[in-house]
């Protein structure tokens, strides 16, 4: 039996590594597009592309690039793929406002490119597209929960641009007949979360201070409030969307909103710290109201605390307010659990003690290398 082929865009970032491993579980071949660049960036591949081909005979990298319309044609006339899953991007929301043009060119014209390669290699009826939209899209939100129908207001570059995407998919379904589908997916974290954004950023600080290679968390709004997943759970939604007879668009979401300070007192809470708050706006301040010396060794072995009660340990800086806040976002993934048959199988307290412990062993390698260093 011939085995189904998926081109990915986006490989080497959290999703496309989650998806790729997900894939080839299900029996695909699966080909990645990743641009060149000076330094490679395949920590979240290593275990596929370190094996012999001949052993990991259904996964390859090619080289491309969504803002360049000729390397995605020849990728799509050489692989053939049955699926494509869209998930290259300019990603991050508060860098869009400093590069607005090279987010739009590729986030929305991106997109645009791949669907009309697909138009241009007349794949319309092989190939099923999937689109990786964002709860960005409704910014200012319309309504409390957001669904499929809830009203979009995007207040970035980055959500403009994806929004463009959006109705390129649909325009592309409609005008020309290709299978081509919309995940709107809320926020979704791991401990393959890139270290700007705000959850591993504070999960990679936090094994950072235990190890004494950093002072304090230094955040922006700390009563932002989101839908976080996990993305071993969201790819499999990705996928499937794309295995349905008739194309449509999803809301992936976990339907429990958690904010910004929410989600820093959990990962402070593992490794037996508890946060107390002080002060308001740009001046407040989470200090340590206790610590669990025994929670605490528990977690960072052979270490003891190095902060005592009263210290601060979280502060505010205006430089991570957003010129747009996009104050609430929280899903409601109703119809994806009633057609897809899809819910989340990790909680976000499991996903938070995943990516603190993870940030935890990074920093104790960090520190053993320091130390050695210095000697």
């Amino acid at each position: 039996m011939k085995k189904k082929v998926a081109l990915l865009t986006g490989v080497t970032g959290q999703d496309g590594a989650y998806l790729s491993r997900f894939l080839l579980d299900k029996g695909y071949q699966v080909h990645g597009i990743r641009r060149r660049a000076s330094l490679p960036n395949l920590d979240r591949l290593h275990d596929l592309v370190e094996l012999p081909q001949e052993v990991n005979n259904d996964f390859y990298l090619h080289y491309g690039d969504m803002t360049d319309s000729l390397s995605l044609v020849r990728l799509l006339n050489e692989t053939q793929p049955d699926e494509v899953y869209n998930l290259a991007a300019q990603s991050h929301v508060h860098v869009s406002f400093s590069s607005p043009e090279y987010t739009a060119d590729v986030n929305a014209n991106g997109t645009l490119r791949l669907l009309d390669a697909i138009r241009t290699l007349k794949m319309e009826d092989k190939v099923r597209f999937y689109q990786a939209s964002t709860s960005e899209l409704y910014g200012k939100i319309q309504q409390p929960r957001q669904s499929e129908t809830t009203p979009f207001y995007p207040r970035s570059p980055y959500a403009t641009a994806k929004l463009f995407a959006y109705w390129a998919t649909i325009n592309y379904r409609e005008a020309y007949g290709i299978f081509a589908c919309n995940g709107i997916l809320f926020n979704h974290e791991s401990k393959w979360r890139g270290r700007s954004f705000v959850t591993r950023k504070i999960t990679a600080a936090i094994g950072r201070m235990m190890y004494q290679l950093q002072d304090c968390l230094y955040l922006g709004n700390l009563n932002a409030e989101r839908d976080w997943g996990h993305a071993r759970d969201y790819v499999e939604a990705q996928w499937l969307i794309l295995q349905q007879e008739q194309p449509d668009d999803f809301v992936i979401a976990s339907g429990r909103k958690t904010s910004v300070r929410q989600f820093v007192e959990a990962c402070f809470t593992l490794v037996g710290i508890e946060l107390e708050w002080q002060g308001d706006g740009v001046d407040e301040v989470g200090r340590i109201a206790s610590v669990d010396q025994a929670r605490f060794a528990s977690q960072v072995p052979g270490q003891t605390c190095p902060y005592q009660s009263g210290e601060v340990l979280v502060r505010v800086d205006p430089f991570y307010f957003r010129p747009n806040e996009v104050d609430v976002l929280w899903g409601d993934a109703s119809k994806a659990e009633r057609i897809l048959g899809w819910k989340p199988k990790i909680s976000l307290e499991q996903m938070v003690e995943e990516m603190v412990g993870h940030d935890l062993s990074l920093a104790r390698d960090e520190a053993i290398l320091k130390k050695y260093s210095n000697e």
